[in-house]
């Protein structure tokens, strides 16, 4: 919000009631998580993964799996606060990566970021790894 940009909520009603955060400049409510989910990636450019619950995880993997299975164009997820992540990351090398449930491709989308400044350079040099290629932040 500070750099001008458009800031975009994208809510849910839950039994406990949940509110826009202050930065945002317009929110949507949705009933249901799957309707949620698809706008959290129809416009997404990039990921950025707060230590979060199992909704966050729903979100997170869900994401993962739609890149993987080439369901939505890729782009970069970035996991804010690598302690956090740490045991997460340790589960899905070993055992779910040893045992061939995943691909070593899975992990190439996934940064771990410890500040605002690290999560902006890792977007950046992401896209710009993708222009050179030719390759477009909307998958043109």
């Amino acid at each position: 919000q500070r750099a001008g940009a458009t800031s975009i909520g994208l809510n849910i009603l839950l039994p406990e009631e949940q509110v826009a955060n202050v930065y945002t400049t317009m929110s949507m409510t949705f009933d249901h998580f799957f309707t949620r989910k698809v706008m959290l990636v129809k416009y997404a450019v990039a990921f950025v993964i707060m230590p979060g619950g199992l909704g966050t995880l729903d979100e997170l993997t869900e994401v993962l799996t739609l890149m993987q299975t080439f369901k939505i164009r890729p782009f970069p997820v970035i996991l804010y606060g690598g302690e956090f992540w740490r045991g997460f990351l340790d589960w899905l090398r070993s055992p779910v990566l040893a045992r061939g449930f995943i691909s070593e491709d899975g992990f190439t989308l996934v940064r771990v970021c410890e500040t605002p400044e690290e999560v902006v350079e890792a977007i950046q040099k992401w896209h710009l790894e993708q222009e050179v290629v030719g390759k477009t932040a909307l998958g043109e």
